[in-house]
């Protein structure tokens, strides 16, 4: 049955033409849903999902990198549309939203730390961000709004006040992969009003995969963007919901980790009419069955799958900061 009220806002790999053509006619659906080959695989630096779509995201590329260990600095760096790497250094505390511009790669030196703000990749294209700690941000930790090609990856979030990773305003390819979020409410929000369904259909296009998602919602909340892929994701004790697809969404729940969640995944969330939501091998410990229904697009990019059972143990070894050599 269809949510449609509630209290709260609540890897070998895969060929996606592999899939699509197993399932013909380019979507998926509960009842004609090839599950994928899986093995094992361990913490991969490299990007899958969305984000090498669209041309591919390489941020900064091989431009000199520029330390930086100051608000003013940062805001410095990243602004305008030239190349640039910038390596944050200690720990930077700032009120204000950082604008981030395109062609940037933002990442993290060793026990590099963002407290009191975050990041807005803003009418931009071609962005990284990595390796970051995020804490107590006042707005997003990192806001997504009208950009393309965006790879979120390996940052730790924790206790701030909206979103953790918000994607918004027909973003647009976008991969969001082993970050570690906790102690926080809202995770993760894509597409931000119900009437924003003119510009944000046939975009926000995003992969959700090898997070850790200690948070109460929004792990994601999905509005109008098909497929959005959430898979081999860790989830533990959230009370308020897994995933939610909602405003003719369709979203591709498979292969995650469910451990003392009762409501995993369901469609309609709030004041949102119910999207389409396929769900396949996930492994539920001590949690709801999930409501699922209708049908969603095909992945058009190839990944590696995990065996959804041990999600657990990879994610906890390869989600946050400190787990690559940025």
């Amino acid at each position: 049955m269809a949510r449609t009220t509630r209290t709260g806002d609540r890897r070998k790999a895969v060929l996606g033409g592999v899939v699509a053509a197993a399932l013909g006619a380019g979507t998926l659906s509960p009842a004609a849903s090839a599950a994928p080959v899986t093995s094992g695989a361990s913490a991969s630096p490299g990007m899958v999902g969305w984000a090498t779509q669209g041309g591919g995201t390489t941020g900064g590329g091989s431009a000199a990198a520029t330390t930086v260990n100051s608000a003013s600095a940062l805001v410095t760096a990243a602004a305008g549309t030239n190349p640039a790497v910038i390596r944050v250094s200690g720990t930077i505390t700032c009120s204000d939203m950082v604008r981030v511009g395109s062609n940037k790669t933002i990442v993290g030196n060793t026990g590099a730390t963002i407290v009191g703000c975050g990041l807005h990749v803003r009418r931009a294209a071609n962005v990284i961000i990595r390796n970051l700690t995020f804490r107590g941000w006042n707005d997003d930790a990192v806001s997504v709004e009208g950009s393309t090609r965006v790879w979120v990856d390996h940052n730790t979030m924790s206790n701030g006040y909206d979103g953790a990773i918000d994607i918004k305003h027909a973003s647009d390819y976008v991969t969001v992969s082993w970050n570690h979020i906790f102690d926080h409410d809202k995770a993760m929000l894509l597409g931000h009003s119900d009437d924003n369904g003119a510009a944000d259909t046939g975009h926000l296009r995003v992969t959700y995969h090898h997070n850790r998602l200690e948070t109460v919602q929004r792990n994601p909340r999905v509005r109008f963007g098909n497929p959005v892929h959430v898979y081999n994701n860790y989830y533990v004790a959230n009370p308020g919901y897994g995933v939610a697809s909602t405003e003719n969404a369709g979203v591709l729940v498979e292969g995650n980790y469910f451990e003392n969640v009762p409501d995993p995944f369901h469609r309609g969330e709030g004041s949102s009419d119910p999207g389409n939501l396929v769900a396949r091998g996930n492994h539920l410990v001590n949690s709801g069955p999930g409501d699922q229904g209708g049908a969603v697009a095909a992945i058009p990019y190839p990944y590696a799958m995990d065996p959804a059972a041990d999600v657990k143990s990879i994610v906890i070894a390869g989600a946050g900061t400190g787990k690559i050599t940025p």
